[in-house]
């Protein structure tokens, strides 16, 4: 049976047809759909001009919704089915995410594990609701089997091989920021399960997560999060700050919480030579914590950041 995606390309070069969703787009109409829609970009924070030097796939695969939930009272989570079994990732890279109809691309990280793509052909998303349009489709459009298009792309990404030296993991998540950084923390955590169930693979030191939002609804995958906590108490931590609470904090929540922004006195008790530094939020936040782990003499190739706007 025939799947159209009509404007993945409508407004473009017209519908593309793929034979089914495990088949991938046509190169040549990729190309069309990429071009057209970097030209028809007039808004200087669009995520293919911001974008436009970063390394991608060539892989641009049809995906399938088949999972949504309000993850926060402002953020919706995604889950897609992507059977093609050339797309992949690494854990922390975003997708570029092509929506029929809309002549606007999205770029969106990819919050869940490799392990789950691996395993079950699934990537998850989690989309803050913005006037931007592909987020609004997300918001107000998106329903269960609606079929988009998705290309990854990104430099921030943590995919250690077996044989490299044990490091340790600082992550700095402000807002949505968190979405890298979860995916970065499944993965470590899959390795570290991988090694202790089969006795080698790669061997992962301990990690330190620091998330910052407004408010205790707004701390997303709070129960992810703690969840991996108490199971490996011994390698993961975290410290989760808010900024405006207005309501009282559960009980749950109250052991792990710290009301005020991440100070950089936190994070420097976390500096060693062993230790590598994820920083994922809106630009003055990366920005603060990239300069100050850099005046602490922390080398370039130990800090990596992504800002999201």
């Amino acid at each position: 049976m025939a799947v159209v995606i009509p404007a993945l390309l409508r407004g473009f070069v017209g519908a593309i047809c793929v034979q089914s969703v495990s088949r991938r787009l046509t190169p040549s109409a990729l190309r069309h759909l990429t071009l057209s829609s970097v030209m028809k970009s007039k808004r200087k924070t669009d995520h293919l001009e911001r974008t436009a030097d970063v390394v991608r796939r060539e892989v641009v695969s049809a995906a399938k919704v088949c999972g949504a939930a309000d993850e926060s009272p402002s953020v919706k989570r995604l889950r897609l089915l992507v059977a093609d079994k050339d797309f992949s990732f690494k854990a922390g890279q975003w997708v570029d995410f092509f929506i029929p109809g809309v002549s606007v691309v999205g770029g969106f990280s990819i919050c869940s594990s490799p392990r789950l793509l691996e395993q079950e052909r699934m990537i998850e998303l989690a989309v803050k609701y913005t006037n931007h349009p592909p987020a609004l489709w997300i918001h107000n459009q998106c329903t269960l089997d609606s079929e988009v298009a998705m290309r990854v792309g990104g430099e921030f990404f943590f995919d250690p091989q077996p044989a490299d030296a044990s490091r340790n993991l600082v992550l700095i998540a402000g807002g949505v920021g968190i979405n890298p950084l979860l995916s970065i923390l499944r993965h470590a955590a899959d390795l570290h399960r991988e090694r202790a169930n089969k006795g080698h693979g790669y061997e992962i030191g301990t990690i330190r997560l620091f998330y910052s939002a407004k408010n205790t609804s707004e701390l997303l995958f709070k129960k992810n999060i703690l969840d991996l906590v108490n199971e490996f108490p011994e390698k993961i931590a975290c410290s989760l700050h808010v900024t405006k609470q207005t309501t009282q904090i559960s009980a749950d929540l109250k052991p792990y919480i710290t009301e005020g922004r991440i100070t950089e006195k936190e994070i420097r008790c976390h500096i060693s030579k062993e230790t590598l530094f994820y920083i994922c939020g809106p630009p003055p936040m990366t920005d603060f914590f990239s300069k100050e782990l850099e005046s602490n003499h922390i080398p370039k190739e130990h800090i990596y950041f992504e800002k999201w706007w």
